[in-house]
């Protein structure tokens, strides 16, 4: 979550301007990780890249396909 450190607030990532300014002072806002050290470039790139779903969203997914899958056999049995 971008950070504003003169402000000393947070900001949503609506409020900056295009930048990835604080629109209050004008300064940087500063993106932190969960440990509270700035972010770099490549981490940034490391958590957008991260869009695998979930074990369990999969295991969902195949119960369901089953499911409808069992219902439609029995639809014709």
């Amino acid at each position: 979550m971008p950070w504003c450190e003169p402000c000393a607030r947070y900001l949503a990532p609506s409020a900056m301007t295009a930048e990835g300014r604080c629109p209050r002072c004008g300064t940087i806002a500063e993106l932190n990780s969960i440990s509270g050290r700035p972010l770099s470039g490549s981490d940034l790139r490391d958590l957008a890249g991260q869009d695998k779903a979930p074990w369990h969203f999969k295991l969902l997914v195949f119960l369901l396909v089953v499911y409808l899958g069992w219902r439609i056999v029995d639809l014709f049995i």
